[in-house]
Parts: C-alpha cells; structure tokens; sequence
C-alpha cells in the first residue's frame, strides 16, 4: 500500500554553520508540522514497489541541494542532486526579510510587524512554488511540503 510522506527528515548538521533561538525554533517546527502532514511522491517507480513512507536527509554540497531518499528501515533508495541556482535569489530575499521580521517584533508598532510578515510569507509563498517547480518531473510535493522543505534548504544555508 502506498505511503506518500516523509516519516523522518534530517539535516546535515555538517552544513549548518550558524544558529540563534528565532533559526532554532524555525527549523523545529518546520521539521515537526512537515512530519506530521506532508505530501511527497517520487515519480521513479523502484523495483521491489516501495511507495513509502520516506526518510529524507538533506544537504547542501558544492552549491547543489542534495535530496537522499531511504525506506522506513534505512535502506537508500535514490539520491536526487538539484541545482541550487533558481534558489539563490528567494534564500537571500527570504534572509533579508526575517532579518526585518525579527527586528521589527523587537521594535515596530504591531501595524508595520504584519507589513513586513506580510511580505514575509509573500516571499516565502512564491519560493515555495519555485521549489516545487524544481523538483517537477522528479518528486510531487503539495504547497505545504514545499514551503516548510524551503525553510528548511535556508537553514542549511545561514553563515554566522
């Protein structure tokens, strides 16, 4: 019977070089909303059948995201290598309205804090179909899947 998800998703801890309490807490709740509902569907049919549920790990090496897919037991199934090039782009934007976000939760009138999340979920709403754009043809995510795996590529991609 087939089981479209991720059951366990992990991040190269080697990648992440920098983190504070706001990146922290981010990362744990996308991981945790990510496992508790998510669509996820590789279109390579393997031959024993597997249809699921996934364990993912994710990585960024040389510039390129790195997608390594294993069974429920552990056992590899493929690794998918994406380009991060399209990326680069919506993670700086992204950093750079957290960056206001955070700043204006300390400082601003709750009036410019919604502007700016706002835009926040803007950038992050159109990332998250850029990414699923990316892994078109490859995997099938849904909006939600896509945008909490987007949170995620960024964490891997903060420098202190």
């Amino acid at each position: 019977m087939a089981d479209h998800r991720i059951k366990q998703i992990t991040l190269d801890e080697r990648t992440i070089m920098w983190r504070n309490a706001d990146v922290e807490q981010e990362r744990r709740i996308a991981i945790f909303d990510l496992i508790e509902q998510n669509s996820f569907r590789p279109h390579r049919e393997y031959p024993d059948g597997y249809a699921g549920p996934y364990l993912l790990d994710i990585a960024v090496e040389e510039g390129r995201l790195v997608l390594a897919l294993a069974r429920e037991d552990g056992s590899p199934l493929e690794t998918l290598i994406l380009s991060l090039g399209t990326l680069r782009r919506p993670i700086r934007d992204y950093f750079a309205i957290c960056d206001s976000y955070y700043d204006a939760i300390r400082n601003a009138t709750p009036a410019q804090i919604e502007t700016v999340d706002m835009a926040r979920r803007g950038i992050h709403n159109d990332a998250a179909n850029l990414l699923k754009e990316r892994l078109g043809g490859k995997i099938d995510v849904d909006f939600d899947t896509a945008r909490r795996l987007f949170t995620l590529i960024c964490v891997l991609h903060i420098r202190g």
